[in-house]
């Protein structure tokens, strides 16, 4: 196994322990005694997690260890590193939070997409993703939720103004997003013939 595929697993591994310490820092809010240092650490714990993409990335591409399964796996991590952030931050008692319907509008759009990939790989044999910039500032900007979130220390009644239009922000570009992945999706449906009646069936 290359190293890049290496450090690749190693930011799926943080996810879990980033939730944990995410989660004790809810606790500890809720009990009235805050614990920052368990915020300091899942925030580092999630910096090195979303700074080892960079880094498997660049030692995959000039070291010559890109393989099928860091191809597959680096994606994914990407993606379950955003999620869980998103999600983490939304249902637990952080003091500035996420929004639920954020995160449900953010797991919503993914489990949409996957489904419908799913969809054509099964029926069409090949399922293809086309890259926008839209998707990247949907990535971009469900990021800086997340990290603003995390790095906001002194807002504690409420979310500041900055941070709630961020948030709607990232709202509009994740529908956005969604809507143009799914009919990309019905598109290539349709250009391969999956959508119009099958012509061999007898009529009844």
């Amino acid at each position: 196994m290359t190293l890049a595929n290496k450090i690749t697993i190693l930011r799926l591994l943080l996810i879990p322990v980033f939730v944990v310490f995410a989660a004790y820092y809810s606790e500890s809010i809720s009990s009235g005694h805050e614990e920052r240092l368990f915020r300091i650490i899942a925030l580092a714990v999630y910096a090195t997690a979303s700074l080892s993409d960079a880094v498997d990335g660049y030692i995959a591409r000039n070291f010559n260890q890109s393989t099928p399964l860091g191809r597959v796996l680096d994606p994914i991590a990407d993606k379950l590193l955003l999620l869980c952030g998103v999600v983490t931050l939304s249902v637990t008692n952080w003091h500035t939070g996420l929004p639920i319907w954020f995160a449900v509008l953010v797991i919503a759009r993914d489990v949409v997409i996957s489904v419908g990939m799913l969809i054509i790989y099964l029926t069409h044999g090949t399922a293809t993703v086309r890259a926008r910039i839209s998707g990247k500032i949907c990535t971009f900007l469900q990021l800086s939720c997340v990290c603003w979130v995390m790095l906001d220390f002194w807002s504690v009644n409420s979310r500041p103004l900055p941070l709630d239009i961020l948030i709607y922000l990232a709202a509009a570009f994740t529908a956005l997003t969604g809507y143009l992945y799914l009919k990309d999706g019905i598109h290539q449906l349709r250009e391969s013939g999956h959508t119009t009646p099958d012509s061999d069936v007898p009529k009844t």
